[in-house]
C-alpha cells in the first residue's frame, strides 16, 4: 500500500500540470506550489510554529491557536500550509502568519525538503489532514506534532487490516485533540491513548465575531429595519430553491440577502436575472437607494460575518451537494439555521439538527415551508436561534486546554 500510494503522488505530479491547461483550479493548485520552496527560504534559521489546513474551513479552526500565540509567543514565526486553493486565495494575505504557501505534494524528497527547510519547533494539523511522508519525516526529526479540532471515521484506512501504513503515519503525533468521544475511541482501538477530546476551536473563534463591530451602514440601509434572510455561501442548487421561494413565495415586506460561493461575473449575472425583485449588486451599490430594493446580491468576498449580524434567520448553502459550510458564524449570532440535507460530516450540524437549533431541508417544498413558518411564527424563530446560541456558549474552551498543551512544547 505505501509503494501505491506513494506510485499515485507521482502519478498527480505528473498528470496535475496537463489536467491545468483546462482548469483554472487546477492551474492555481499547481502554479503556487511551484512558490512553496522560494517562500519557506525566509524562515531558515527562525523559530517556526507551522500549522497545516485542508481549506478555509480548517484555517477559520487554526486562527484562534494563532491569533494566541502571536500574543503570547511573539518571538516565533507562524507559517500557514493549504491544500487548496480555495483556502490559500482567500487568506494568502492574512496578516498574523509570517509565511503564507501551498502544501507541496507529499513525496517523500519533498517531505524531505519542506521539514528540513522548516525546522518546525512545533507542526500542528487540523481536523483530517494526513500525509504520510510528511508526518513520517516529523517523526524521523522528533517534531512536536499535534492534531486540532480532529474528527476520525471508521471508513478511514487507519481503521482498516491494509492500511497499516496510515496508521503508522499516526505515530508522529504526539497529541491528538479531537472533536467527539467516536473519534477518541477509534483512535483509543488502533493503541493510541495520547488522545484529549477538546471539541472544536471554531466555537472560541466564532465567539470573538460578537466581541467585533459588525454594523455595515450599507447593510442597515438596505435591511430598514425589515424581516430579512442571509444566504450565505450559496451554490446553484441552493440557490435555485431560494429564487423559487422570493419569486412566488416571499412577501413584499421580507428582504433577501445573497452571499454567493461563486462570485464570478457571468454566474453572479445569471443569478441576478433569474430574480423577478428589485435587485441590486454590491459592485453596484454606490448611489443607490438601497433600501428601495428586495434583494441584494453580496458579489464580494470577506464579509459575510458581518452580514449575518443583521439577519433574523440564515440559510447556509452547500448542504444540498457540494458539502455544508460554516453554520457556527450565523448560530453564534442567536439566529436560525437553515441547510440541505447532507451534513452528516460535520458534527455541529448533527448536534444543531438533532436539538432543533438547525433545520434541515432537501427540496423546494420543505424549503418553502420552512421559510414561510420561520417567517409567521416569532416565537418558534426566537427559540431556534436561542438554542443555537447556547449551543455555542456550551461547547467553548478548545483553544485553552489546546494552549496549554502547547506551552509544554516550547
Amino acid at each position: 500500500m505505501k509503494f501505491l500510494y506513494d506510485f499515485a503522488i507521482f502519478l498527480a505530479s505528473l498528470l496535475l500540470p496537463i489536467v491545468a491547461i483546462f482548469n483554472k483550479k487546477i492551474t492555481l493548485f499547481v502554479d503556487g506550489r511551484k512558490e512553496t520552496f522560494s517562500k519557506i527560504e525566509a524562515l531558515k534559521n527562525e523559530k517556526v510554529i507551522w500549522f497545516h489546513a485542508a481549506s478555509l474551513g480548517e484555517f477559520e479552526q487554526a486562527r484562534p491557536i494563532i491569533e494566541d500565540l502571536k500574543k503570547k509567543a511573539k518571538k516565533y514565526k507562524i507559517l500557514v500550509t493549504f491544500f487548496s486553493p480555495s483556502g490559500y486565495e482567500i487568506r494568502k494575505n492574512y496578516n498574523l502568519a509570517d509565511v503564507i504557501c501551498y502544501l507541496p505534494l507529499d513525496s517523500k524528497s519533498n517531505a524531505r525538503k519542506f521539514v528540513k527547510t522548516v525546522n518546525p519547533e512545533l507542526a500542528v494539523f487540523i481536523k483530517y489532514e494526513f500525509w504520510p511522508n510528511l508526518l513520517n519525516e516529523l517523526k524521523n526529526k522528533k517534531v512536536p506534532t499535534i492534531l486540532v479540532s480532529g474528527i476520525l471515521r471508521e471508513k478511514q484506512l487507519f481503521f482498516k487490516s491494509y492500511g497499516s501504513f496510515m496508521r503508522k503515519s499516526l505515530e508522529a503525533f504526539h497529541h491528538f485533540f479531537v472533536q467527539d468521544l467516536n473519534s477518541e475511541k477509534l483512535l483509543n482501538s488502533i493503541n493510541f491513548k495520547n488522545v484529549t477530546v477538546a471539541g472544536d476551536t471554531r466555537f472560541d473563534r466564532v465567539l470573538e465575531i460578537l466581541e467585533q463591530d459588525n454594523a455595515l451602514d450599507f447593510i442597515n440601509q438596505f435591511k430598514d429595519d425589515k424581516y430579512t434572510v442571509v444566504a450565505g455561501s450559496t451554490w446553484q442548487e441552493d440557490e435555485e430553491l431560494l429564487v423559487n421561494y422570493i419569486n412566488n413565495k416571499a412577501s413584499e415586506d421580507e428582504k433577501f440577502i445573497i452571499a454567493p460561493h461563486n462570485i464570478k461575473n457571468d454566474a453572479i449575472l445569471e443569478l441576478q436575472k433569474s430574480i423577478n425583485k428589485k435587485t441590486v449588486l454590491f459592485s453596484e451599490k454606490e448611489g443607490e437607494n438601497l433600501k428601495d430594493y428586495q434583494v441584494f446580491i453580496i458579489d464580494t468576498i470577506g464579509i459575510l460575518t458581518k452580514i449575518y449580524a443583521a439577519a433574523d434567520i440564515a440559510y447556509v448553502g452547500g448542504g444540498l451537494k457540494t458539502g455544508l459550510h460554516n453554520i457556527l458564524e450565523p448560530a453564534t449570532f442567536g439566529i436560525p439555521v437553515v441547510i440541505g440535507n447532507k451534513y452528516e460530516k460535520f458534527k455541529e450540524a448533527v448536534d444543531l439538527v438533532k436539538i432543533g437549533g438547525c433545520l434541515s431541508i432537501k427540496n423546494q417544498q420543505e424549503f418553502t415551508s420552512t421559510f414561510i413558518n420561520l417567517k409567521k411564527d416569532i416565537n418558534f424563530r426566537n427559540l431556534t436561534g436561542i438554542i443555537n446560541k447556547k449551543y455555542i456558549e456550551d461547547n467553548l474552551g478548545a483553544t485553552k486546554l489546546i494552549m496549554n498543551y502547547i506551552k509544554t512544547k516550547l
